[in-house]
């Protein structure tokens, strides 16, 4: 059962949810286990950071259903490892209808796995140089969907500093869901059970 003014579905369970996950299983296990948690493991950051990019102009869903086909494709995110692959790699890539094919996406998930090593070189890392534009915590739930953003000052100011690292496929909506996804803002809709 759907509450469109606000927002919210209520799943099988009798739990309210945000609207978006609707009662795909994925997308609700997802929702509740993952989205909107704090997230500082640089591994984890890097792959979400990295899905975010290529979510652009597809659905989440599409993306989650694809995750594990990712990860073996970009060898587990594990930085290093991406950063070493090259043309050959991305050649094969484009072959595989398990992940999005797309040329742009996949260099410049390569490009922005060399740049996170950029950033430990330079002192500092990507969880530090993400978590720095966070912006204050709210002080209650968003009380609709109307209400969430697509981006915010604080997600074009991310955007700015990746690319200033050499990052690509991180603009301020990318840079936003990243937000929300690892947890540097609460986006879940007041009603829904993982809100606050």
């Amino acid at each position: 059962m759907a509450d469109g003014t606000r927002g919210l579905v209520v799943g099988e369970d009798g739990r309210s949810r945000c609207w978006w996950c609707g009662d795909d299983p994925l997308y609700v296990a997802y929702h509740d286990e993952e989205w909107g948690r704090p997230l500082r493991d640089e591994r984890a950051l890097f792959e979400l950071l990295c899905l975010e990019g290529f979510q652009a102009g597809l659905s989440w869903i599409t993306i989650l259903r694809k995750r594990v086909a990712f990860r073996e494709a970009f060898r587990g995110f594990v930085v290093e490892e991406v950063a070493a692959m090259g043309e050959a790699d991305v050649k094969e890539l484009l072959t595989l209808p398990q992940i999005v094919r797309h040329r742009g996406k996949i260099t410049a998930t390569i490009a922005n796995a060399r740049a996170v090593l950029a950033m430990r070189e330079a002192g500092t890392s990507l969880v530090e140089v993400v978590w720095s534009h966070a912006p204050a915590p709210r002080t209650a739930p968003l009380t609709s969907v109307d209400e969430i953003p697509a981006h915010t000052p604080e997600s074009a100011a991310l955007s700015r500093e990746l690319r200033r690292w050499g990052m690509r496929f991180v603009g301020p909506t990318t840079a936003y869901s990243l937000m929300q996804s690892a947890g540097l803002v609460d986006d879940h809709v007041a009603g829904c059970h993982r809100a606050g």
